[in-house]
C-alpha cells in the first residue's frame, strides 16, 4: 500500500509554473535560427524576420487557435451561431547570446521577457545557409542549446544569490522563523543551481517548495519543447546530420521532453500558396505535411493546460483550465456565478457522445453523468452546469 500512497501524495502537489489560463509560451534560441520566421508562419502574422541579430527586440506576441478534431466535429454536429476553440499565447523573444545573463547584447531585457512566459519553444538551427549568417559564426545546434540553457541556468543563479543574501539578514541575523521555511527551500533552489548545476524542474519538490517556486517563477522551472529547423530539403526528406546528437543532448539535458523537426522555409512555403488546391496538390507531390498543428498542441499541453466543452446550437466552446481543476472552479470559467452557486455538473465524454451519437443517446447508454464539487474535470468532457442564482434553480449551457 505505500507505493499507492506515495502516488496519492505526489498527485496532490501544486503545478510548478504561474496559476491562471491565460498563460503564454515564448519562442527562445540564439540570434538568426528563424524565430521570426517560425513565428510569422505560426500566428500568420507579420513580425519583421530580418538577417541580423536582434531584429526582435520588444516581443512580439498574438495567439493561435488550437486545433482539435474533437471541437470540428462538435461544430458540424451543432452547426452553431457561434464558435470559440481554445488558444495558444504565443511570444516572439529576441535572440539570446552567449554572456545574456551578464549584460551580453540585450541579456537582461530578454531574459525579462522570458520570465513573463510559462513555458519555452527552445528553437534550433539545423541548416547552413550563405545568405543567413549565424552569431557563433558556423551553425552548430547543440552549442546553441548549450548556450541558452546555460544562460537561462546563470540568470537563476544571480537570482537566487541575491535573493539569499537579502534573506539572510531577516532569517538568520533577526532570527525571523516564519521566513525560515522560504528560506530553507531557496537554500535548496541555490544547491540545484550551482552545486548540481542542474535546472529547477529536474529536481524532486515538495508541496511547500513547489509554492516558493511559484513565488518567484525562476527561468529554469518552464518546461521546453524543442524544435529543430531545418532546410526544405532535410525537412522533405525526414533527413538530417545534427538530430541524432540533438536528441542525445536532450536525453541527456531534458528528459523526457518533445523534440519537433520543422522546417520555416517549408511551412513559409505552404502559407504562400493563395488556393487550398495548390498547397494540397504540393503537399502530395513532396509527400510531407505542415508540423505546425503538432507544435501548438505540444505547446498547449506544456502549458499543463487543458479544456472542456459546452456545447449547442447557440456557441460551441472550448474552455482551457488548468489540469486537475474541479468542476466548482471549471464552472467559474464561464462566469463567477456559476461557481458561487454551483450545484452539480451534468458530464458526459466526448468519445461517449461520439460514439452514442447524441446527447439522448449517450443518456440511454447510462454515459451522461452528475458529478459533484469534488469531480475533477477532464481533458474533453461536455459538461452542462446547474446552479443557483440566488432566485431559483438556473442551468446554463452555451
Amino acid at each position: 500500500m505505500a507505493p499507492k500512497n506515495k502516488i496519492d501524495e505526489s498527485e496532490k502537489k501544486p503545478l510548478i509554473g504561474r496559476v491562471g489560463t491565460n498563460l503564454r509560451v515564448g519562442i527562445v534560441g540564439v540570434p538568426n535560427v528563424g524565430k521570426s520566421t517560425f513565428f510569422n508562419v505560426l500566428t500568420k502574422s507579420a513580425a519583421p524576420a530580418e538577417n541580423f541579430p536582434f531584429c526582435t527586440i520588444d516581443p512580439n506576441e498574438n495567439r493561435v487557435p488550437v486545433p482539435d478534431e474533437r471541437f470540428d466535429y462538435l461544430c458540424e454536429y451543432h452547426k452553431p451561431a457561434s464558435k470559440v476553440p481554445a488558444y495558444l499565447n504565443v511570444v516572439d523573444i529576441a535572440g539570446l547570446v552567449k554572456g545574456a545573463a551578464e549584460g551580453q547584447g540585450l541579456g537582461n531585457a530578454f531574459l525579462s521577457h522570458i520570465s513573463a512566459c510559462d513555458a519555452i519553444f527552445h528553437l534550433c538551427r539545423a541548416f547552413d545557409d550563405p545568405d543567413v549568417t549565424h552569431v557563433e559564426g558556423e551553425v552548430d545546434p547543440v552549442r546553441d542549446l548549450d548556450i541558452i540553457a546555460e544562460e537561462l541556468r546563470l540568470k537563476d543563479e544571480e537570482t537566487i544569490d541575491k535573493t539569499l543574501e537579502k534573506m539572510e539578514r531577516t532569517v538568520i541575523r533577526a532570527n525571523d522563523k516564519k521566513m525560515k521555511p522560504e528560506f530553507d527551500t531557496l537554500v535548496k533552489v541555490k544547491s540545484v543551481l550551482s552545486e548540481q548545476k542542474k535546472h529547477i524542474r529536474f529536481a524532486d519538490w515538495s508541496a511547500h517548495d513547489i509554492e516558493v517556486l511559484n513565488k518567484y517563477l525562476f527561468l529554469t522551472s518552464k518546461p521546453c519543447v524543442y524544435l529543430v529547423n531545418l532546410s526544405e530539403k532535410d525537412f522533405i526528406r525526414k533527413k538530417n546530420k545534427w538530430l541524432i546528437k540533438i536528441k542525445e543532448w536532450v536525453d541527456k539535458n531534458d528528459p523526457g521532453s518533445v523534440i519537433i523537426p520543422f522546417s520555416g522555409a517549408f511551412e513559409h512555403k505552404l502559407a504562400d500558396f493563395e488556393l487550398d488546391a495548390e498547397r494540397q496538390a504540393f503537399v502530395e507531390e513532396v509527400k510531407c505535411v505542415s508540423v505546425l498543428d503538432k507544435i501548438i498542441v505540444s505547446g498547449y499541453k506544456a502549458l499543463q493546460l487543458e479544456y472542456f466543452f459546452t456545447a449547442g446550437p447557440d456557441e460551441v466552446r472550448a474552455w482551457t483550465i488548468q489540469k486537475g481543476t474541479k468542476a466548482p472552479q471549471a464552472a467559474g470559467r464561464i462566469h463567477t456565478d456559476f461557481e458561487k452557486g454551483f450545484i452539480m455538473a451534468e458530464v458526459m465524454h466526448y468519445v461517449d457522445f461520439k460514439e452514442e451519437g447524441s446527447e439522448a443517446g449517450a443518456k440511454a447508454a447510462g454515459k451522461y453523468r452528475q458529478q459533484g464539487k469534488t469531480y475533477v474535470v477532464e481533458d474533453g468532457d461536455i459538461i452542462f452546469f446547474k446552479f443557483n442564482a440566488g432566485s431559483g434553480l438556473t442551468t446554463k449551457k452555451k
